[in-house]
């Protein structure tokens, strides 16, 4: 029956049913804040509270942004004890909002001047993209630190990557650090974090470099990763 259903419908219906779901993903993504959740799920699941408070926005207004995206089909739930906690439907979503990103950087020019006019140091070098931090890794010849928040670098990290908080930097400089490059990575290559790090390590006389991506980029890419024993707060 439901083969008949789709025969008697003519090629341009059946192509508009099809196009109407293509725009139903596309308008949960057109708003920022949305995108900014979708960023944060892509480090680890979170609750709504947890959300709130990386995002800035309310309870509610989260609330109701995770039911946008629920509807469809961009994000899932699942309760763990008193609280739900909400993740990423598939990686595929991730890469969603890759092409998104991809898009605007070649195409937006609004982008390219916020970029140089906040995220460009003329004196900076390039930032070193995942084969060379790889390679760096495996000859030991670097520090790779992540800064971003202590529940994300438990739920998943770099492979022998230390948690930094900016906060922290000053005190957590080593001596052993002498001699070696320290590269700084956070969510991903829009993240402040990374470039707030490596303008502090270099004050500090330390050669120091950023991640061209973040973390998101380095798991999907099957790069190796590893999480911490410590819990994670229940929230």
């Amino acid at each position: 029956m439901a083969n008949a259903v789709v025969r008697e419908e003519s090629s341009d219906a059946v192509q508009d049913r099809m196009f109407e779901q293509f725009a139903r993903v596309g308008k949960a993504t057109g708003n920022k804040q949305r995108l900014k959740l979708i960023e944060l799920l892509a480090q680890t699941d979170r609750t709504v509270e947890a959300l709130s408070r990386q995002s800035g926005l309310s309870v509610a207004n989260v609330s109701q942004h995770l039911q946008r995206l629920r509807e469809a089909g961009l994000v899932e739930a699942s309760k763990k004890g008193l609280y739900v906690r909400y993740r990423l439907a598939g990686p595929e979503v991730f890469e969603l909002i890759r092409v998104i990103r991809r898009v605007a950087e070649s195409r937006s020019a609004e982008l390219e001047r916020i970029v140089r006019t906040y995220m460009t140091d003329p004196s900076e070098l390039e930032p070193l993209t995942r084969s060379e931090l790889l390679e760096r890794i495996r000859d030991g010849s670097a520090v790779v630190i992540d800064v971003r928040p202590a529940d994300e670098y438990r739920a998943g990290h770099i492979a022998g990557a230390v948690s930094v908080q900016l906060a922290e930097i000053d005190m957590r400089i080593a001596d052993a650090w002498n001699g070696k490059e320290v590269v700084a990575y956070c969510r991903g290559p829009y993240c402040l974090l990374g470039y707030r790090a490596v303008e502090l390590l270099r004050k500090s006389g330390r050669k120091a470099r950023r991640l061209a991506e973040g973390f998101p980029e380095w798991m999907a890419a099957g790069l190796p990763v590893e999480s911490s024993p410590e819990p994670t707060s229940s929230k």
